[in-house]
């Protein structure tokens, strides 16, 4: 992968994008670009989150239980805000709402695309000042254009997504989004407010030396996930030697760092949580989109994450996820121990 040094904006690679391809629309562009512009304001609450009183407890718990941060609710509603003013999306599903979001004026209804997403993961990192991120998925609809979205539209398996994409706010702001034609990386300019191209044709190296796993949990994983882990650990000079184990606690901090260097991130069942703990629709299914199409793969332990049928907005599932070569070994030790 190489880092792109000449300036060429978020707008102006999707306008590229467009002249590339004369028979598209345009409105899966104009959707990136609005997701863009949420992400940015955002941004200016993360950084300045110690300076004002947005940190902490909302006082609410989400629809999967979780206390809920005050800055989880800042970019949800400026997420749907942007994407329900826009022109380019016809609802969403949110992993800190009950339900989806239909948008019924005359513009969203004639959108092709829906769009769910996970406004801040890795939020109970806010008050310790980690890396935080958002994670987003785009489909399109399944309903007639120019009625309302139903539920249908969002209960799509993960490989109908048409992009995906997820922002790390950390030491610099990056915006990763793929469509079936490639792996594009952004970071935030802040001196003048852009997304500019850094890291273009991301792809996932086929092998790594690190792994992340909440080792914790170790003794309530299956016996091909602590197999795996402990060859992860045993694995000789000749082979490498042993990985290095990095675990942030943030999804979108682990993956990326995994994408951009190798790596596997795994968060598996437990005997207490047997289909773990990440939501299917707003989590795994678009970092199985995105490593995906950059070389990588993708599991729940037993099928291709991206297989998987929905049957519920907050549904969660085990999740494997990384370079090739180092989930196959997993897909070896799990089958081995099954």
């Amino acid at each position: 992968m190489s880092i792109n040094r000449k300036v060429q904006t978020l707008d102006e690679f999707t306008i590229q994008q467009l002249r590339d391809f004369p028979q598209a629309t345009g409105e899966l562009s104009n959707l990136l670009r609005n997701i863009g512009l949420a992400a940015k304001r955002v941004n200016v609450e993360v950084n300045k989150a110690g300076l004002v009183d947005i940190l902490g407890d909302a006082g609410t718990v989400n629809v999967q239980g979780e206390k809920v941060k005050k800055l989880d609710v800042f970019a949800n509603d400026q997420f749907i805000k942007v994407l329900q003013h826009g022109i380019s999306c016809a609802g969403i599903a949110s992993e800190e709402l009950d339900d989806f979001v239909a948008f019924d004026d005359e513009k969203s209804i004639h959108s092709k695309y829906v769009c769910l997403f996970d406004p801040l993961d890795g939020s109970g990192n806010i008050d310790v000042n980690v890396s935080i991120g958002t994670i987003f998925g785009v489909y399109r609809r399944v309903t007639p254009v120019g009625t309302v979205v139903t539920k249908e539209d969002f209960l799509q398996p993960g490989s109908s997504q048409v992009a995906a994409g997820y922002v790390v706010y950390g030491s610099s702001t990056m915006l990763v989004y793929a469509t079936r034609r490639g792996v594009n990386g952004f970071t935030l300019d802040p001196s003048i407010g852009e997304w500019t191209l850094s890291h273009p044709d991301i792809r996932c190296p086929e092998k790594g030396k690190i792994y992340s796993v909440n080792h914790g949990s170790f003794f309530e994983f299956d016996k091909g996930v602590q197999s795996y882990i402990t060859a992860c650990q045993q694995k000789s000079k000749e082979q490498g030697g042993p990985l290095r184990q990095r675990y942030v606690g943030s999804m979108v901090a682990d993956v990326h760092r995994n994408l951009i260097k190798g790596g596997i991130f795994m968060y598996p069942g437990t005997s207490s949580k047997p289909d773990g703990k990440l939501r299917l629709l707003y989590e795994c299914n678009p970092f199985a989109f995105i490593v995906g199409v950059a070389g990588g793969k993708a599991t729940n332990g037993k099928i291709r994450t991206l297989d998987i049928v929905p049957s519920s907005l907050h549904e969660r599932c085990p999740f494997f996820v990384g370079s090739k070569l180092m989930m196959e070994e997993l897909e070896t030790q799990l089958d081995q121990n099954g």
